[in-house]
């Protein structure tokens, strides 16, 4: 049994190459994701979104990924020399204007915006396969935190439980005997109104028939009796059990306002 709220974290580096995976989520009635990450591997989203489908089904889940690539292995630099004669020109142009030196060191002009372009020509599937090792070490440990938070609400429903068993016996108990009772209240309680000793049996009879079906809560405990075993069972379950925990829930408490309108 899982909980739908969890945190998870991982770290993985690997020449120069750095990631960083964190996973949190809170309840939600479906699987929705959100996966914030560097635009230069934005591209690798939808198989961040599928691995973690493949092992969770509920839950608000925010991902966020972080890439620091210190290596030089994959990179290329590139000279914008169309836009360093741009710059060199219109440098040239300022320096006559204002009758100043002219001579630019080009290692000045290569610190300028979009002079120098880095491009990265590595193969998307080492950075995936990296990526991956990292987002399977953070998905662990967010399920394994999940799973943790479940049996202590699994311990902690069970705890529950047992308190409504025993309360459905007492119930039980209270009710065992209770048309007995009332007969003889009703034949007393006749005695006295009329002062005779002779009663209707058949009058008697019908009012105490409809009295039985009024006050009987036989059925009643029946299925909460019926639904506290489902619901242990449903602890148990390996698949996700909220729904069918909260339409059990809704009818126990059904059974339980029922007994409740019935009770004097």
């Amino acid at each position: 049994m899982k909980s739908m709220t969890g945190f998870g974290r991982s770290n993985f580096e690997k020449d120069g190459r750095m990631y960083n995976v964190e996973i949190k989520s809170v309840n939600h009635r479906y699987c929705d994701i959100s996966v914030k990450m560097p635009r230069s591997i934005s591209y690798l989203e939808e198989k961040v979104k599928k691995e973690i489908v493949s092992q969770i089904s509920r839950g608000k889940i925010d991902v966020y990924i972080t890439f620091e690539n210190n290596s030089a292995k994959g990179k290329d630099i590139r000279i914008n020399r169309e836009l360093a004669e741009i710059y060199i020109r219109e440098l040239k142009q300022l320096a006559t204007e204002n009758e100043i030196g002219a001579n630019i060191p080009v290692t000045e002009i290569s610190k300028f915006p979009d002079v120098l372009v880095i491009q990265n020509v590595e193969e998307e599937d080492t950075i995936w396969k990296e990526l991956e090792i990292c987002l399977k070490n953070a998905l662990e440990n967010f399920i394994a935190m999940r799973e943790e938070e479940g049996n202590k609400i699994k311990e902690d429903l069970q705890g529950r439980l047992k308190d409504i068993e025993e309360k459905v016996l007492q119930i039980s108990g209270f009710s065992t005997g209770l048309v007995d009772d009332y007969v003889v209240k009703l034949e007393t309680r006749i005695k006295e109104i009329l002062k005779t000793d002779v009663v209707d049996k058949e009058r008697l009879n019908q009012e105490i028939v409809i009295y039985a079906d009024k006050c009987s809560i036989e059925e009643e405990l029946t299925r909460l009796k019926s639904h506290i075993v489902q619901f242990q069972k449903m602890l148990e379950e390996t698949i996700p059990i909220g729904k069918k925990i909260d339409f059990l829930i809704q009818e126990m408490n059904r059974e339980t306002n029922t007994i409740g309108s019935k009770s004097r």
